[in-house]
């Protein structure tokens, strides 16, 4: 913590990426302001504000990284709280087109925190930190300038006990409000371009049931995914609930409307088409416990705030307001920690960050991730977008890949530190691995893929 820190900034959003970005901000300035619609004191369950909280969530692994550096001993204090760490390869029963990649020891720690529980014990870090004080159930209602628009002043907000409007002066106000953020409409409104915006329609649902299980499908594992891949498109996230003795989540996914039912015996039906017979075993006799819906991601969407040559002195735009990528690839949480990180370089200066070079910044923090998801999700055929020569050689050189490491544990290691943010997708075309990739792939995969099942007839029907 700086101690010439000084002045005030406001954070519009207190959900994960406000959190990271409140705590690089107390660094340095005096008072930092969170401002969010919902309760947040004390909640241990799924927000309104962040309804893909009841779903399979998760941080890759420079993710788990960039929290632990910012929040110290947090992977030990959810250990406590009944989450159990383990390695991203060995502990994790991989599928990718049906097939289960070669397990080995990546060296990356996967911590199967839920969302709820990964919030509430960042945010009572945060809350706890003496320059920050949270501001609940407000409405944020705009931006506060000078007479000439050129400098942001602060933030509009209203209670919504019905108080009156009020505004809050800021020496900084950074928006965080995610994938709803109104500010293309307000640079409309004060007379700045819009951000230009790459949008890759997936059309994505996430249904999610918690089961009690009669026997144990896992053994030392901690989760089993089956990805959804253009061969096999529906997929699972299928683990223990933290601190839940014999509780499990089963997050079913499915994209361009085939989207997982809602009721029971449909639940049921679609995990059994999947193309790994585990799950439907560990469930079809299981109790169900609770039913969490059903939650719908319509598109990807990147607006492109470094492209613009104008912007509001004294405001920046982070998080899923800059970025929004579809969920399965569990990338949403830890790029907003590599954006944390930019602002407190940016911080570092003692002077209000250039919005030049920050979004420039945080446009390279997007690169990779955004290359990685949205490519892969132009590998489907019915996913509107432009599929460059580079995108189709990528997207089978990976498939390549993923049918390599069925036989090398390596490979799967290397997937694994790519897609967890630590590598950058060019390391997967390092002549070592690329090699490897050669000579495996030429090998029939370990395992025949498994086609989408029949509809089930011998689903014991149970009330939800």
């Amino acid at each position: 913590m700086s101690r010439g820190a000084k002045g005030r900034a406001v954070v519009l959003g207190g959900s994960m990426a406000g959190l990271l970005a409140a705590t690089v901000l107390a660094e340095a300035y005096a008072e930092v302001l969170v401002v969010d619609r919902d309760e947040l004191d004390g909640v241990t369950g799924a927000r309104r504000g962040a309804p893909h909280g009841r779903h399979a969530h998760g941080l890759v692994a420079r993710g788990q990284q960039i929290f632990e550096e910012l929040f110290p001993g947090l992977t030990e204090e959810l250990r406590t709280a009944g989450v159990r760490p383990g390695d991203f390869s060995s502990s994790i029963r991989w599928y990718f087109n049906g097939r289960r990649l070669a397990s080995g020891h990546s060296g990356l720690l996967s911590v199967p925190a839920t969302r709820p529980v990964l919030e509430y014990h960042v945010r009572r870090r945060v809350q706890a930190m003496p320059r920050v004080t949270f501001l609940e159930r407000y409405d944020i209602l705009g931006l506060q300038t000078d007479a000439d628009r050129r400098r942001v002043t602060g933030a509009r907000v209203q209670r919504q006990d019905g108080g009156s409007p009020e505004v809050l002066p800021a020496d900084l106000v950074v928006d965080l409000t995610g994938r709803g953020s109104r500010t293309p409409v307000w640079l409309e409104e004060l007379g700045y371009e819009r951000p230009e915006e790459t949008r890759i329609k997936i059309d994505l649902a996430y249904t999610t049931r918690h089961f009690a299980l009669n026997s144990d499908p896992f053994g030392k594992e901690l989760a089993i995914i089956p990805v959804a891949t253009p061969a096999h498109p529906r997929g699972a996230f299928f683990y223990r609930v933290p601190g839940d003795d014999g509780q499990v989540q089963l997050s079913l996914t499915g994209i361009l409307g085939d989207h997982p039912p809602a009721d029971l015996d449909g639940f049921l039906a679609f995990t059994r088409s999947l193309p790994v017979p585990d799950i439907y075993d560990a469930v079809r006799r299981a109790t169900p416990t609770l039913d969490s819906g059903t939650f719908k991601f319509p598109a990807s969407v990147r607006r492109h705030y470094e492209r613009l040559t104008r912007f509001p002195e004294n405001f920046l735009v982070m998080g899923d307001a800059v970025c929004s990528f579809n969920p399965v690839y569990g990338q949403g949480m830890s790029v907003a920690a590599l954006e944390a990180l930019a602002l407190r370089r940016h911080l570092a200066s003692g002077a209000p960050p250039d919005f030049r070079r920050f979004f420039r910044e945080v446009a390279a923090a997007v690169d990779a991730p955004w290359e990685f998801a949205a490519g892969a999700d132009l590998g489907y055929r019915g996913v509107e977008g432009r599929r460059t020569p580079r995108i189709r050689l990528a997207n089978a050189y990976v498939d390549r890949l993923h049918r390599a490491a069925t036989h090398d544990a390596e490979l799967t290691s290397a997937f694994i530190r790519a897609a967890g943010l630590i590598d950058p997708p060019a390391s997967l075309m390092r002549p070592r691995t690329l090699l490897r990739v050669l000579r495996h792939s030429l090998r029939p995969p370990t395992g025949a893929a498994a086609t989408a099942g029949p509809a089930p007839t011998d689903v014991v029907r149970r009330p939800s």
